[in-house]
């Protein structure tokens, strides 16, 4: 069922009705999960609702497949208005909910920044993957989250300055040719220009995959992860570690170093404020629901725009 709209423009909301047979209890439990992690609002009885996007339209489908696989009743409906609540008290329950969100993993953080320990890797691993999930579903773009953002780069960091690394004075770009190269899912400015970094002076024929700490395919090489591979040393972040590993010497790629670095530890080391912009576009971009191969490839021709600009 669907109630339809001007062709030019989509209705605001999507809403999925369900309803299950007394058998589907643990259908039922796997469907608010799924509710859970989408980031959905419940509404009504037997009722979520999301943001209209192409992303949300097709995690509603999928769903309701599966809830008329096991017999169960269910629609997806193109919502335009909702006469008892408005477009703005809508968005003010769904900034409400990634609020909630982002204080529960803020008092996280900010235990671990109270209490620095080496066994804390783990754990950071898990906030960051959580934060990234959180960041997936805020709709309408929390002011907390570039706080938790913060605090999350400063105890990462914090554990990262703890510990020992194991240097990795030169790599011979003779080793890294034609590599597959993976990262974490929904590159900011730092994986971005790196992957670009990589392409332009290191491996030409780079290719690029997405995947968790505990996922890395065999072979890969591993960039800006949390745990091993070319990531944060020191005070660098993974754009400067490989322009240093690698010994990059462009005078552009400097200063590009630099540009990345302030936008992605938010230390003003250089006063560059350039990267912002890049990290503000690959931020929309991510709102608009683009694939990470998308944002990759559309965040590498920014770097190269960038790089070009600098003389």
């Amino acid at each position: 069922m669907t109630v339809t709209a001007p062709a030019n423009k989509l209705p605001p909301w999507l809403l999925l009705t369900f309803s299950l047979t007394k058998k589907g209890a643990s259908l039922r439990v796997a469907v608010w999960r799924k509710l859970q992690v989408f980031g959905a609002l419940p509404f009504g009885n037997s009722g979520y609702l999301l943001p209209n996007s192409p992303q949300n339209q097709e995690r509603f489908e999928w769903l309701a497949a599966t809830i008329r696989s096991a017999k169960g009743e269910t629609s997806v409906v193109e919502v335009q208005s909702i006469d008892n609540m408005s477009k703005p008290q809508l968005i003010r329950k769904f900034s409400e909910a990634r609020r909630r969100d982002y204080d529960a993993l803020l008092k996280e953080v900010r235990d671990v920044l109270s209490a620095p320990n080496k066994r804390h890797s783990t754990k950071l691993s898990r906030l960051r993957q959580k934060f990234q999930e959180i960041v997936s579903i805020d709709f309408f773009g929390s002011p907390l989250k570039e706080e938790v953002r913060r605090l999350l780069d400063k105890a990462y960091n914090l554990h990262e300055a703890g510990r020992p690394h194991p240097e990795i004075a030169k790599a011979s770009r003779r080793d890294y040719q034609r590599r597959t190269w993976v990262t974490r899912s929904r590159p900011g400015v730092d994986r971005v220009t790196s992957a670009w970094l990589i392409r332009k002076f290191i491996d030409l024929k780079a290719k690029f995959v997405f995947a968790t700490q505990d996922r890395i395919p065999a072979k890969a090489v591993p960039y800006d992860m949390y745990e091993g591979g070319f990531g944060h040393r020191g005070d660098d972040c993974t754009f400067e570690t490989l322009a240093k590993v690698f010994s990059i010497r462009d005078k552009r790629v400097g200063i590009l170093a630099q540009i990345v670095h302030d936008a992605d530890l938010f230390d003003d080391n250089f006063g560059r404020k350039e990267g912002f912009g890049i990290d503000e576009v690959m931020k929309g971009w991510a709102r608009q629901g683009l694939s990470d191969r998308e944002l990759l490839e559309r965040g590498m021709q920014l770097a190269e725009g960038l790089f070009q600009s600098i003389r």
